[in-house]
């Protein structure tokens, strides 16, 4: 399903809203009206069909044929990325939390804002000791040094809590800076059913979105080469210089169940990677771009499963389930 409607109904209405406070007087009569609409209402819809046009939108569910029973997970969609085209979906629109899916908004605005090759201090915050025992943490130490690019892959691929805050100090000189360089960047991918409080997904009741603007990110994460290497290794080695000038080195694997051959692949396409997360209140996310057999990509999506392997189950099934024809 291609639809523009969702971003153009918001901007129209912006507009509409405008023109009821201010009254028509305060433009001067029906000709100047026409004249503001055509240099800015409908520039801003026409700008806005263009930000549309490559992206896969759902005003609505969209039903697909032979996908996974819908009562084990709150959330799911299937988009071909090729066609613009939503194959899937079903309460993409719902509010939900990300847990650790949160991190690929994370990775980019660090990629966007960022110099991968600086060298960061972590800070104590960033201690790996400071989180709790059942939290996923990559080994960082108060005083470590290492690249913000050594940070990313332990962020994406082993989903490091203590990456995320070593990476939100560096790049957004605090937690709070870091969240509204996030909340600005999804305002500008037009993910506005979301909103971040923090980098690692850790659970607040004001963090949160949506199956649609996971896949809005991830869409945009995948533009860049170095995104795409991350999610597609199978495991990275971090060199890192400790407090006391001691070298060491840590390697980090993937938590997908697919990458550690805990879960059975789809028959009909390749995962090239992406992102897990869980919480309890989140339940168990996944979002992955795959390949089918000609080569082209999807991004899938699914959101409060009731376990990993039902959450790995029913995105097999999605991903089975990619129509024949493309």
């Amino acid at each position: 399903m291609k639809c523009t409607g969702k971003i153009i109904t918001i901007i129209m209405c912006t507009a509409a809203a405008g023109v009821l406070l201010t009254g028509c007087a305060l433009f001067g009569g029906s000709d100047a009206v026409a004249g503001y609409e055509a240099e800015h209402y409908n520039k801003s819809i026409y700008e806005a069909e263009l930000f549309a046009e490559d992206l896969c939108v759902a005003a609505e569910d969209v039903p697909l044929e032979n996908a996974p029973d819908t009562g084990t997970y709150t959330a799911a969609a299937l988009f071909d990325v090729d066609r613009s085209e939503t194959d899937f979906a079903y309460h993409v629109h719902k509010r939900l939390y990300p847990a650790s899916t949160t991190k690929i908004m994370t990775a980019l605005v660090a990629i966007k804002n960022a110099d991968l090759s600086d060298v960061v201090t972590v800070g104590a915050d960033a201690d790996a000791g400071s989180f709790a025992p059942d939290e996923q943490t990559c080994g960082l130490k108060e005083g470590d040094k290492l690249t913000l690019n050594d940070l990313l892959y332990g962020l994406l691929l082993y989903s490091g809590n203590d990456n995320a805050v070593a990476i939100a100090d560096y790049v957004g000189g605090s937690m709070e800076g870091f969240a509204e360089m996030m909340n600005e960047e999804a305002a500008g991918l037009m993910a506005t059913e979301s909103h971040f409080l923090n980098s690692n997904g850790l659970h607040d009741e004001n963090h949160y979105t949506t199956a649609y603007d996971l896949y809005l990110i991830f869409n945009e994460c995948i533009k860049y080469d170095k995104f795409l290497d991350i999610i597609e290794s199978k495991t990275y080695t971090a060199d890192i210089t400790g407090s006391d000038g001691v070298k060491r080195q840590i390697t980090w694997e993937p938590t997908s169940f697919y990458a550690l051959g805990e879960a059975a692949l789809p028959q009909n396409a390749d995962i090239i990677g992406g992102k897990t997360g869980t919480t309890k209140e989140a339940g168990n996310c996944l979002i992955l771009l795959s390949e089918d057999v000609q080569n082209k990509p999807y991004i899938s999506v699914v959101m409060g499963a009731d376990t990993k392997s039902i959450l790995y189950e029913d995105m097999t099934g999605i991903i089975e389930a990619i129509p024949e024809d493309g």
